[in-house]
C-alpha cells in the first residue's frame, strides 16, 4: 500500500513516513517501485486467496429476443461447464441485451454482488463488446474471477479494437436510425389526428 494509507491507518503523519522510508527506519517491510514507496505490512495485506465469496454464477446473454432458443442453450452449456469444473450450486443469469449497453440490470447486480466470486460466460463479448478485459481486472482486484469458457478469440490487438470500434459505430448508428424513424413515426401520428 502506499504511504499515505499507511500512514492513515496507523495514525501517523504522512511526512513521518517518508522519512523513515528514506533513513530505512521502517518498523514494516517497504520498497521503492518506479518512485512510489510501497509498504508491505503483513497485518493490511491480502492473502492471494480469493476473499470474494463462493458463489458461481453463469451468464448467458443474447443480442435480440428472436435468439431466446440460443438463449437457453447457451446457459445449458455453461451450467454443464461449470458442474464439470466440480461447482456444486452453479447458478445461471440470462439477459436480453445489446454487448455495447452498459444498462444491463442483471449482469450490473452480478457484478456489484461481493458474494459472487465467481463468473462463467461462454466468449468474451457475451460479458462485453468492448473493454471485457478491464471487467476482468476489476473482478480480480476484488479477489473474484472471470471464466471464458471459448477463449478462440482474436489474439491480434489492432483487429480486435478495430472489431470494437465498428461494433460501436454501428450500434450507435443504428440506434439513430431507431430514434428518427420512431420520432418521424410520431410526427406522423400527430398530423394524422
Amino acid at each position: 500500500m502506499r504511504v499515505r494509507e499507511w500512514a492513515a491507518r496507523e495514525g501517523l503523519n504522512e511526512q513521518t513516513v517518508w522519512k523513515w522510508c528514506r533513513e530505512n527506519r521502517m518498523p514494516v517491510p517497504f520498497e521503492r517501485s518506479n518512485g512510489v514507496w510501497l509498504i508491505h505490512d503483513p497485518k493490511y495485506e491480502r492473502s492471494d486467496a480469493p476473499v470474494a465469496g463462493s458463489r458461481t454464477v453463469c451468464y448467458a446473454r443474447v443480442s435480440s429476443a428472436d435468439q431466446k432458443a440460443d438463449l437457453r442453450r447457451q446457459a445449458d452449456r455453461l451450467k454443464a461447464f461449470a458442474i464439470a469444473m466440480d461447482v456444486e450450486n452453479p447458478e445461471t443469469v440470462m439477459e436480453t441485451g445489446s454487448g455495447v449497453n452498459d444498462r444491463r440490470r442483471k449482469l450490473n447486480r452480478i457484478l456489484s454482488d461481493p458474494s459472487v466470486g465467481t463468473i462463467i460466460v461462454e466468449h468474451r463479448d457475451r460479458l462485453a463488446r468492448m473493454n471485457a478485459g478491464l471487467v476482468e481486472s476489476a473482478l480480480k482486484a476484488s479477489g473474484r474471477r472471470l471464466v471464458v469458457v471459448d477463449d478462440t478469440e482474436l489474439d491480434d490487438d489492432l483487429v480486435r479494437d478495430m472489431t470494437e470500434v465498428l461494433t460501436s459505430f454501428c450500434a450507435r448508428l443504428y440506434g439513430r436510425r431507431a430514434a428518427r424513424s420512431k420520432v418521424k413515426a410520431a410526427m406522423e401520428a400527430a398530423e394524422n389526428a
